[in-house]
């Protein structure tokens, strides 16, 4: 791994339901705790080594003996994991920006200073490409935050986008204290609440009515825009057996211009995690294809787009690839 130029990835809010399954933390369960894992760099002086989560402490050095309780406690706050290694430059300056910040938020996030170094199969696990990485968990699923540098006001966007996907997924729990602590956040508005609900209860259709019913009365509602599209992918998705998922890919593979195999099988991909596949897949089909086929399977990759999140440095280049094939 090397350290790269700053560049924090933009707010990832649509991307917390299609990761599912995206990463395997369960590899890191119940092993052994390591031999004295390194102390992180000047800047995480707060972070308590093998601390328990449950107690009221923000920032904890993970070890492999803790890991697994850090991400149970993801379900009542969101957990930030700041990937870090001594020989990367960067890494004490991100830590030090990320206690800061995590303090001001009054409990409603926890800290967890990993060593890549001391604990290698947490940075396997979430698949990462260079330190320092931050990537948060949230009810057990990873939600990649930003690779490299990041300063305070950009690192606090990213918080705020977080706390808001936690409200959408009811995680809204608060350890207290710290050192200044917010006010609750707003309630959701009412139709997203209701589509959270049905969610919850694994209804995605009544879901998919509460998101519809928001964008008829709001349609500039992109939070509303996104949902609809994660839930009716979830909609696809439920009735799949893994059966029907290898039959799915086989007959994508014989039959490349067959529309629907090629959108079940890209649907897989993005549940997957593999996003880049998946929209490709897509762009390919467009660039074949003419007709009525060409531009159904334009809006379902622009509803992917929606998933993944706009911002996904894999949507933009997959819209640049988007426009080749068409002009």
């Amino acid at each position: 791994m090397s350290s790269p130029a700053s560049r924090p990835v933009p707010p990832a809010a649509a991307n917390l339901l299609n990761l599912r399954g995206a990463v395997d933390l369960s590899s890191l369960k119940q092993r052994p705790a390591p031999a004295g894992p390194s102390a992180p760099p000047s800047g995480t002086g707060g972070a308590q080594q093998g601390s328990a989560p449950g107690a009221p402490e923000l920032k904890v050095n993970v070890t492999e003996a803790n890991f697994q309780q850090l991400v149970e406690l993801s379900a009542q706050v969101p957990v930030v994991f700041a990937l870090w290694a001594s020989y990367s430059p960067e890494s004490a300056g991100m830590l030090d920006v990320l206690e800061q910040v995590v303090d001001s938020y009054g409990g409603r996030l926890v800290l967890g200073a990993a060593d890549i170094e001391a604990f290698p199969q947490l940075a396997q696990a979430f698949q990462v490409q260079a330190v320092p990485t931050a990537v948060a968990v949230l009810k057990g699923q990873p939600v990649p935050l930003f690779q490299g540098g990041a300063d305070e006001q950009q690192v606090r966007s990213l918080f705020d986008e977080l706390l808001k996907v936690a409200a959408a997924h009811g995680v809204t729990g608060s350890l207290g204290g710290g050192a200044g602590a917010e006010a609750e956040p707003a309630p959701l508005p009412p139709l997203h609440q209701a589509a959270f609900d049905a969610i919850e209860a694994g209804d995605y259709a009544a879901a998919a009515d509460a998101y519809r019913q928001a964008l008829s009365d709001m349609p500039a509602d992109h939070e509303a825009k996104a949902g609809l599209a994660q839930v009716e992918l979830m909609l696809r998705l439920q009735p799949l057996t893994a059966q029907d998922s290898e039959a799915l890919r086989t007959q994508a593979a014989d039959e490349p211009d067959n529309l629907e195999a090629q959108f079940a099988v890209a649907d897989l991909d993005v549940a997957g995690g593999h996003v880049e596949d998946a929209l490709n897949r897509l762009v390919s089909f467009i660039g074949r294809n003419f007709g009525p086929e060409r531009e159904t399977a334009r809006v379902r990759l622009l509803e992917l787009f929606e998933v993944v999140g706009t911002s996904d440095e894999r949507v933009a280049k997959a819209r640049q690839a988007l426009a080749r094939v068409l002009f």
